[in-house]
């Protein structure tokens, strides 16, 4: 993948700048821009390149996983795909998953993520329901926490009516072994929508949550850790300090800035919002080579000391990769990783359910 770059207001010496004003004086005048994935224009008009192809639900026979798509909401256009192992002799967890591209790219059919969770549903013995929400900055947070939730509840009315006959999947899972994960943007939605989803305004019987799985989860503040100021990155990094900015400045309500409680979740802020003892556990995963491991780190350390002797988080760190390593980096090391990764998830949700 192409090194991804914040560039400043561009201006095309091609088209002619009297006309573009008498016609719309708002067209073509770019305002944001990552570099290869995305451009957003005064007008509100958005350009997304496909720089991941998408793909079917088309997976190896030998792999041993069903995976096909179902509609959350047609009004909003919220889907998701599944991954079903097919040798179910037992029910199987359910791991609700949510893509990383920092709320602003990104898909559920992605091939990155149609490869790396088929395998995780394989090597890990878990259903997973990989959630393809509305991204920013057309639809701003917290309209993807809004998704989550009403995938989750969504869920819930299916199990209660047992309307199966077009879900056949609801018959291999375990509904008291719910998990929620995903990946840096995804990550930071997971946590985001476990918070709401564990107050006491939702009723989410018969389903329980058991944990939640966050690895490289996407965190900011305006005052810069040491790893987003030192960490050396590579030509090919998913993720630089730039980027990461321009994904704020487009996924948080306007006016707000990286202190903003969804994005820096070490603000005083964000205390008490929730009991921490009505979260299940939690396992971060976080890459040494990452500008966000100090992130990471500083949110671990915080719901430690904030939930006391009510749960503890669980973290582990993979040596030698960086952001986004199992859906990205096809090299040796991170292959290498990748394997470790899923072990850990398997036995965070085996020892849970």
């Amino acid at each position: 993948m192409r090194k991804r770059r914040m560039t400043a207001i561009t201006f095309d010496p091609n088209f002619s700048l009297q006309k573009i004003i008498k016609e719309n004086p708002n067209h073509r005048v770019l305002i944001e821009e990552i570099e290869g994935l995305i451009k957003v224009y005064k007008d509100g008009h958005v350009e997304r390149f496909p720089i991941v192809p998408n793909v079917t639900t088309t997976l190896p026979l030998e792999l041993g996983v069903i995976s096909n798509d179902v509609i959350i909401d047609s009004f909003t256009n919220i889907w998701a795909r599944l991954y079903v192992p097919k040798l179910c002799q037992e029910k199987f967890p359910l791991l609700i998953y949510f893509h990383g591209g920092g709320f602003c790219v990104g898909s559920a059919s992605w091939i990155c993520y149609h490869e790396f969770l088929a395998k995780l549903a394989a090597k890990a013995n878990c259903v997973i329901m990989s959630v393809n929400y509305r991204l920013a900055p057309e639809n701003r947070l917290p309209a993807a926490y809004d998704d989550g939730v009403k995938t989750i509840m969504w869920l819930r009315e299916k199990v209660i009516s047992g309307d199966n006959e077009d879900h056949w999947w609801l018959s291999k899972v375990n509904f008291s072994s719910i998990f929620f994960g995903g990946d840096s943007a995804g990550g930071n939605i997971a946590h985001n929508v476990v918070k709401r989803v564990c107050s006491k305004s939702h009723d989410l019987k018969p389903l329980t949550l058991k944990g939640t799985i966050l690895l490289q989860p996407f965190f900011g503040g305006e005052l810069r850790t040491y790893s987003e100021k030192y960490t050396a990155q590579p030509p090919r990094s998913a993720l630089i300090s730039a980027s990461a900015d321009t994904y704020w400045r487009l996924a948080l309500p306007s006016g707000a800035n990286r202190d903003h409680p969804w994005c820096n979740p070490a603000t005083k802020e964000c205390q008490n919002l929730v009991d921490l003892r009505d979260i299940p556990g939690i396992l971060v995963c976080i890459s040494e080579l990452d500008i966000l491991k100090d992130r990471n780190l500083e949110f671990c350390a915080t719901l430690n000391r904030d939930a006391g002797n009510y749960r503890k988080v669980e973290y582990v760190m993979f040596k030698g990769v960086g952001h986004a390593f199992q859906v990205l980096n096809k090299s040796q090391v991170a292959q290498t990783r990748t394997a470790e990764l899923i072990a850990h998830i398997k036995a965070f949700i085996s020892k849970r359910s």
